[in-house]
Formats: structure tokens, sequence, C-alpha cells
């Protein structure tokens, strides 16, 4: 058996990642909710990634990326692959930056992500459907970019779309300051890639080491879990694809230089109590979430003794749902 190679830690500029996106992306805001605070007896704060201009964090990381690129690289056009919310970041990136760009997404993409992607894209973005999970795509869209010399922009496995991610976390801790005076105990995030879990995580380590940093994954797609129980990336043989915008077969190489040493707790959340999460906030809260975007709030059930009387804060990391699934 071949030996395996860990990819060292690229440095970040997360500060720089910061500047970067203040004039393009929303400062989302980060929200105390009664309703969980009363139920769980602590402060539940809710990062509103859902109110993103593309209802996702994810243009953080392809603006990021792309606006750093060359002239002549953003000329010859851009390509990537996703299961829907870095699609849509990507899509008004392209039409930010006036780029020419090439969407894979998988077959069984909710159409309401398609039709999202068209519409923020516009004339800069062509969408092709193909294979049946994220990383069957990921492969179509690699051998589509090197055929036709463009720049393949990853959905997490890269450090500017990393240090995009972070700056989520950027944002919660400067709206945290003016709120509070204690730290933050917890903080949850769903976990597909890695990207965003690398990017905040490191960035709590650095400036809120007392924070516990909780990553979530779906049972049916615990791709960083194994990972970190191997101590390497590893390939799932498959997965459950319901959780579309957390469901991997293999987390980054990138990704996991950072998670290993950012991620304090690994926890899987039930299909069926995410599906239970994303009617209870609609129905209580009139948020709408997608299935990610909920298992941060799905979670708080089986960490209700650790978080009695501490300050937690849940990433509603997107909103971009599909209610016919």
């Amino acid at each position: 058996m071949s030996e395996v190679k860990l990819v060292d830690k690229p440095a970040l500029n997360i500060q720089g990642a910061y500047a970067r996106l203040k004039p393009v992306v929303h400062h989302t805001p980060l929200q105390m909710n009664a309703n969980l605070s009363r139920k769980y007896q602590c402060k539940v704060y809710l990062k509103r990634e859902d109110l993103q201009i593309v209802r996702s964090y994810k243009l953080r990381g392809a603006y990021n990326m792309m606006s750093q690129m060359s002239s002549e690289q953003l000329a010859k056009g851009v390509v990537c692959a996703s299961a829907g919310n870095h699609a849509q970041g990507f899509a008004y990136s392209c039409k930010k930056l006036n780029v020419k760009g090439v969407v894979f997404m998988p077959i069984p993409s909710p159409q309401q992500k398609v039709s999202q992607t068209k519409m923020f894209g516009e004339d800069f973005v062509e969408v092709k459907l193909v294979g049946d999970t994220f990383d069957d795509t990921a492969i179509a869209a690699k051998a589509y970019t090197l055929e036709h010399g463009m720049t393949f922009i990853p959905p997490f496995d890269h450090p500017s779309i990393i240090e995009g991610q972070a700056t989520v976390g950027v944002e919660i801790i400067e709206d945290y300051n003016q709120l509070e005076q204690t730290p933050i105990d917890y903080i949850f995030m769903p976990v597909g890639g890695g990207g965003l879990s690398a990017g905040v995580g490191t960035y709590f380590k650095e400036v809120s080491p007392h924070t516990k940093v909780v990553g979530l994954e779906p049972e049916g797609a615990p791709s960083m879990l194994a990972a970190l129980q191997a101590k390497h990336p590893v390939e799932l043989a498959s997965i459950d694809k319901f959780v579309d915008g957390a469901a991997v077969k293999r987390i980054g190489d990138v990704t996991f230089a950072f998670c290993k040493d950012a991620i304090d707790d690994m926890h899987l959340v039930p299909e069926g109590k995410i599906c239970s999460t994303i009617l209870q906030m609609y129905n209580e809260e009139a948020i709408v979430v997608e299935p990610a975007g909920a298992m941060s709030i799905a979670t708080l059930d089986d960490y209700a003794e650790q978080i009695k009387g501490k300050t937690i804060v849940c990433i509603v990391s997107g909103s971009n749902n599909d209610i016919d699934r």
C-alpha cells in the first residue's frame, strides 16, 4: 500500500479576503434566536448566510479566488463543478467580473438551483448537467477545463476559497464583540468538502481559542469524520445525496490540512432530523433553510446538556431549498 502524502498548510490572508469581499457580499446578520435560546437555556445566535446575495456563503470563496486571477486567465474563461450553491456564487462572480463561465452540475441537482445559477450568471454562464454525484461532475468539469485551457474554480479545496469562506468568521466575531463581553463557547457549522470549516475554524482558533469548533456532517456522507479517523482524506464508497450541500465522497486535501487542527469535534446528523428541522424553522421562525443549512440547528438536541448556560453560534449556511423534493 502506497504511503499517503499529506498537503502542507498554505498561508491564508483572511483579512485581505475580507477587504476584497466587503464591497461585493452582504455582511449577513448575527441574530440571537429567542425560541432556541429558551428551549436550550443558553444564548443561541444564528449567522444568517441564508440571507446572502446568492442565498449561501459560497459566493465568498468563488469571488475571492476569481478576483485575484490575471486578466489573461480570466479572458480564457472559468469552469466550476457544483451541486448548486458554489455554482450560484460562481455565476454571480462571472457576471460581476464580466467573465465567461461554464458550470457543471450533477443531474439530480434541484431545479431551483439550476434556475438560480442561470439567473445569477445571465449570459455569462452555460450550465451542463453531468453525472450522478458531485464527484462524477467534478471529473467531467476538470477534463473540460484542461481541454479548453480554462481555469477551474474549485468549490472548497483551494487556499483562496478557504480564506473567502473564513470571512463568515470575521463577520461573526466583529458583530458578536459589539453585543457581548463574554467569549463564544461553541460554534456549529456544516461540513461538506471542508472549505467553510477550514476557514472559519482556523480564524476562530486564532482570535477566539476558547470557542469549541464543532463540524457537522449528514449521517449518510461522513467524509470528514472518516478522514479525521484515518488521519488523511479517504473516499467513501457511496453516500446519501439528500443533503446536497454537504454530501461529498471525499473532502479536500487542502481543507483537511486545516480542519485536522481547527475542528474540535465532528458530529453526524441523521437525515430525518434535518428534515424535521427544516419544517420547524419554516413553521416557527419563517426561515427557509436548505438541508445543509439546517444541520447546525438540528444538532442542538444532541448537545443540550453541554450548551446549557453557554453562548453558541450556529451557521445557517444557505437557503437554496427545493420544497418539491
